[in-house]
């Protein structure tokens, strides 16, 4: 079962999100190192689905809650559907009534994340991964402080999924729900696992993907492909329960040795950029969660920070994104 990080990603998102028809409180979204399906979390999408007179270019966050009811399903209880849809084989999404009517809708969007963990079948059990974009080799407290060159924060995975809407037969506030896509995993992954989430990476395929009135369906599926530009680390088995929720589940271990692991470029940002959201924190009490939600939440973001990019998704430097016009 897929499960997603949001270390970094709730510091970005708690003051840009939609809700879903009405307007959530940023205090939802508090960092979690372990989320599985049936959790809510921003989706970004065109905003022209929200908004009938926006252009297909912009694009808004969204709450959504991972597992797609499609809009079809007649039950009172979404809980009582009788088949998984946290994730979705590309090879059959065009066959499959759940999946195919939104897409040929056009409700494409990308879910955000700062990873994902994926288990190997070994001898033994199961062995997870943490797996995410490679990351900068530099953090910012190891730069001069003279340097020009600007660290972007954690790079966040952007993994393409469908959604829907669900309105319940009796009435009541509609529930947004999403799925991930999946492909065959890359060269890279395969001895993990496989198959691995369809992740767009860079700008122009997030783009694409989104912009659904510019970007026929055909079009659009020629982006869902395996991706070669990704890193990984072993983790402990403690992420193997959803209920543990602590920066430990991220942490590198090195298999088959009790020596401490030694870091890769990635693995050291990653840590480094734990450490540096870890300052200054409360204590905790020995049997609570880590209590990171006031940091995340209330402090100001560094100046070094992917939110830029964050905005740049959204269309907020410079105004709302507009097409290009063909001469």
């Amino acid at each position: 079962e897929l499960r997603l990080s949001w270390m970094g990603l709730a510091a970005l998102v708690s003051c840009s999100i939609r809700g879903a028809g009405r307007s959530r409180g940023k205090e939802r979204y508090r960092p979690s190192y372990n989320k599985g399906p049936q959790s809510c979390g921003p989706v970004l999408l065109s905003r022209k689905h929200v908004q009938q007179d926006a252009d297909s270019s912009e694009r808004v966050l969204m709450d959504m809650r991972w597992g797609l009811v499609p809009s079809w399903f007649k039950e009172d209880d979404p809980s009582k559907m009788q088949f998984k849809t946290s994730n979705c084989r590309s090879d059959t999404m065009l066959s499959k009534s759940s999946y195919k009517g939104p897409l040929l809708k056009g409700k494409r969007c990308v879910v955000l994340a700062d990873g994902f963990y994926e288990w190997q079948q070994r001898g033994g059990g199961k062995q997870p991964y943490f797996i995410y974009f490679p990351q900068g080799k530099k953090h910012p407290a190891e730069e001069e402080e003279d340097s020009d060159e600007e660290w972007r924060g954690w790079r966040l995975l952007t993994m393409a999924g469908i959604f829907d809407c669900w309105e319940p037969p009796a009435g009541g506030e509609p529930l947004y729900t999403y799925t991930i896509i999946t492909v065959d995993a890359s060269k890279d992954l395969s001895f993990i696992h496989h198959r691995m989430p369809a992740i767009l990476d860079g700008d122009e395929a997030i783009e694409k993907w989104l912009d659904f009135a510019e970007v026929p369906t055909q079009e659009a599926m020629k982006l869902i492909r395996p991706t070669e530009n990704i890193a990984f680390h072993p983790v402990s088995t403690f992420v193997n329960s959803i209920r543990n929720d602590t920066p430990e589940c991220l942490v590198p271990i090195e298999l088959g040795a009790p020596k401490e692991v030694k870091a890769t470029a990635s693995s050291k940002a990653m840590l480094g950029w734990l450490k540096s959201s870890q300052e200054g924190s409360p204590q905790k009490k020995e049997d609570a969660l880590p209590r990171w939600k006031s940091q995340f939440i209330h402090s100001p973001l560094p100046k070094k920070s992917s939110a830029g990019i964050l905005r740049q998704w959204l269309g907020q430097e410079g105004g709302p994104a507009a097409k290009k016009h063909k001469a």
